[in-house]
């Protein structure tokens, strides 16, 4: 009857946070489907060159409300309800402090990062005016991630599933009316995707009003032990946004050596492909992280192991489809992208598509690892799994691999970094889950 229950609760959370993680995510294949339609190659390119920026942003955000959100699940369940109240308002004032950074690196440094991140020629304008409305919408984006992971946590995943479904559709309808009849470009595009970050905090904030609402900023004194602990267990899911941008920049780098332009563009197609995959998992992982903390304070292991496994069942079930479904059907998929019907891109995208994701299913495995360490009070293995994804692992094995097999070696290089972090995962979770916790 417990287990039974449980299975529901996790039917419940995961479903609705795979559905908005989905359309969170169809917002950016809606940005690279009509920038490739109105600007071509080249405004491909340049979206690519600016998306790691997003996930830095993006990072940030998910930093300081899933760390926030965790420590406050974990605190009010745990029965200390006046030190669970002042989290959001720490989490709030630490977001302040970075969207002030986010914003003035817009201002002044756009041109900068534009350059950093190896845009040239004619791609350079439409990358610089992109990262600029990017960062100075920053506060939008970071605000809308707090909001959405605390409002999860406090009983109410319809209403995060609500904003961000209702962001991401509104970014679909308005990157054609801006790209299209306004004749915007590339402004269009990234104007319509801060606008979709505004709407769904409309929608969000509508619990703060509401009765049942548990949380609220308060006056409070400063406590950075407490600013600590949040940041902690939120690296995990900083490090797996950065960890995408970080890759995209190093890729893109050697992708310009090995194919110009062209490969850049081919691997957008990519990329954006393995960020709804991404969003799949992730949409998984957040739904159980609030179940897990919960379990994890009221010392019910049964049910928050239970929760766990059947995590790991859907995700390897979905890895499987999702590889089935993009290696039968990789020739279509790329051509929905490529409006300009380039031959190299084509070939280079579709045989991308099918060596790329030969290792989804190491990183959703990983994704819940790291998940489920950071929920129940475990930052440190976490973080550790969360590093070496990020940069530990795949970006010495994305030079090594180019170099001795160029394109294909590359593209494996994913694979292979994601399996080498999940065996040290596994090994790590089990430790844990049989030995001495870790701190």
């Amino acid at each position: 009857m417990e287990l039974a229950k449980c299975r529901r609760e996790f039917a419940r959370y995961a479903s609705l946070n795979v559905m908005g993680m989905v359309g969170l995510s169809c917002y950016i294949l809606a940005d690279t489907y009509f920038v490739s339609a109105g600007l071509g190659t080249n405004g491909l390119a340049a979206l690519n060159l600016a998306i790691p920026v997003y996930n830095l942003i993006h990072g940030c955000g998910l930093m300081l409300g899933m760390g926030g959100a965790t420590r406050y699940s974990i605190l009010k369940n745990g029965g200390d309800g006046s030190e669970s109240r002042g989290v959001f308002t720490h989490t709030v004032l630490m977001g302040m402090a970075f969207m002030l950074v986010f914003v003035l690196a817009g201002v002044f440094g756009a041109s900068t990062i534009a350059s950093v991140l190896g845009a040239e020629g004619e791609i350079f304008g439409m990358t610089r005016t992109y990262l600029q409305v990017l960062l100075i919408g920053a506060p939008a984006f970071m605000l809308n991630d707090i909001l959405i992971c605390f409002v999860r946590n406090d009983s109410a995943p319809q209403l995060s599933m609500a904003a961000m479904l209702s962001g991401s559709f509104s970014n679909i309808l308005l990157d054609y009316i801006f790209i299209f009849p306004f004749g915007l470009g590339i402004f269009g595009a990234v104007i319509a995707t801060v606008m979709s970050a505004c709407i769904s905090i409309l929608v969000v904030s509508t619990h703060l009003f509401r009765r049942r609402n548990s949380f609220h900023l308060c006056r409070c004194s400063r406590d950075w032990k407490l600013c600590g602990t949040m940041i902690g267990c939120g690296l995990p899911s900083f490090a797996a946004e950065l960890s995408a941008g970080v890759v995209m920049v190093v890729w893109n780098m050697i992708l310009l050596g090995l194919g110009g332009n062209v490969a850049v563009a081919a691997y957008g197609v990519i990329a954006n492909l393995s960020l709804v995959v991404l969003a799949i998992y992730t949409g998984i992982a957040q739904g159980i992280q609030p179940l897990i903390s919960r379990y994890y304070a009221t010392g019910e292991k049964m049910k928050q192991n239970a929760v766990f496994r059947y995590a790991v069942i859907t995700v390897m079930v979905l890895s499987a489809a999702v590889y089935l479904l993009l290696g039968l059907f990789a020739d279509p998929v790329a051509m929905i992208f490529n409006s300009a019907r380039d031959t190299q891109l084509q070939q280079i995208a579709v045989q991308g598509i099918r060596l790329y994701f030969t290792g989804a299913f190491f990183a959703g495995l990983n994704i819940l690892l790291a998940t489920n360490l950071a929920a129940s009070d475990q930052p440190g293995p976490a973080n550790l799994m969360s590093l070496m994804r990020g940069f530990a692992v795949v970006i010495p094995m994305a030079f090594v691999m180019s170099r001795l097999w160029g394109m294909n070696g590359l593209w494996l290089s994913f694979m292979v970094s994601e399996g080498i972090t999940a065996a040290v995962g596994i090994r790590v979770w089990l430790g844990t889950k049989f030995g001495k916790k870790s701190a």
